[in-house]
């Protein structure tokens, strides 16, 4: 199938390969393959040229998707983000796109700073008919809503029971590490900055870090939430701090680095020594967290594995190579995939570390 739509000397209407032929004065037959790049040898060099210059008049593209598609394959996968402001998506979007291939397009569908993505959006992707989703950070919600049959991997969804094949973080394991680091320093008073984001994922390293804290005899019931723009963790925390000073709030213990960098540049506003006033620490172990001021201590949560794990699951379901047959449309992979997380000190919460 060789067809497109374009905006050159034929105004708004369809280009197609046809028209293409026409106006370079050849065959169909040999814009297809002057556009395919099969050319070589099989047509002249002038007739190469005439193809190529029609085409740039016309403004013809090439509708790789519906010719994959009339061949029974798509190969867009679409990537479900849930924040990419946070820096976190960069490595974890590069390692799926590698691990797909070339034979896949990578799309990446993105929400409203602050919003969440809802089985409605499940259903309008699927408009683009696609061959699979990666979804990242997902709600309990979204993973009930994917509809049977659908190719889908779900990254970074812990406590979800679902079907889908999943790869996940051990984020709880990451937060208890944390609770017990803070618990060994002497803190006793410890304050949360979470997410207004209500994935699975952030609600996982929540409880799992004030149930460690509990049982390591601290205090965590002081919490704020914000976006995870720098600026807005930031006022979070200038708004919550005179709270927490009177309450004896020694740590801070936020959901993402992102939240961290913003408690950070508040904490130094407001005049804190850290770690000396405020311990501070986070989650994702970011490249900028080695450099922050103080160097950030933080649950290194590995998304290039995550996205390499979960581009290499998603295509060997696409490709019938899982090893496992369908039953009932969605069950389709074997034992879900935890990846590692490791507590990294650095001098935010042990100066001389």
């Amino acid at each position: 199938m060789v067809s497109a739509a374009g905006t050159g000397s034929e105004g708004s209407r369809r280009v197609t390969a046809a028209m293409v032929a026409r106006e370079a004065g050849v065959s169909t037959a040999t814009v297809s393959l002057v556009v395919s790049g099969k050319a070589a040898g099989r047509i002249s060099a002038a007739n190469q040229a005439k193809v190529e210059a029609a085409v740039a008049r016309l403004g013809y593209i090439v509708d790789t998707a519906g010719s994959s598609l009339s061949k029974g394959f798509s190969p867009v996968v679409v990537l479900i983000a849930t924040d990419i402001s946070n820096p976190f998506y960069a490595d974890l979007t590069a390692s799926a796109r590698a691990a797909l291939g070339e034979r896949y397009e990578l799309l990446l569908s993105a929400n409203d700073p602050g919003s969440q993505a809802g089985p409605e959006a499940i259903r309008r992707l699927l408009s683009l008919r696609p061959a699979g989703f990666l979804i990242d950070a997902p709600s309990a919600e979204l993973a009930d809503g994917i509809p049977p049959g659908t190719n889908a991997v779900l990254l970074d969804a812990p406590g979800i029971d679902t079907p889908w094949p999943t790869v996940n973080l051990d984020v709880a394991g990451g937060a208890a590490e944390l609770a017990g680091h803070l618990a060994s320093l002497g803190h006793r008073h410890v304050a949360y900055v979470d997410s207004v984001i209500d994935a699975a994922t952030f609600r996982v390293r929540r409880e799992a870090f004030l149930t460690a804290a509990a049982d390591l005899g601290m205090e965590a019931s002081h919490a704020t939430r914000s976006l995870t723009a720098i600026d807005d963790a930031r006022r979070a925390f200038a708004a919550a701090w005179p709270e927490w000073r009177a309450a004896g709030v020694t740590a801070a213990v936020c959901c993402t680095d992102t939240h961290a960098y913003g408690v950070l540049e508040a904490a130094r506003s407001a005049g804190l020594a850290i770690p000396e006033d405020l311990a501070v620490a986070g989650f994702d172990d970011l490249p900028y967290s080695r450099h922050t001021s103080p160097p950030l201590t933080s649950v290194r949560l590995p998304s290039g594995e995550l996205g390499a794990a979960a581009g290499r699951a998603l295509r060997a379901l696409i490709e019938g190579t899982d090893g496992e047959s369908r039953t009932d449309g969605r069950s389709l992979l074997g034992r879900d995939a935890v990846l590692g997380s490791e507590l990294v000190v650095r001098s935010s919460t042990a100066g001389n570390a």
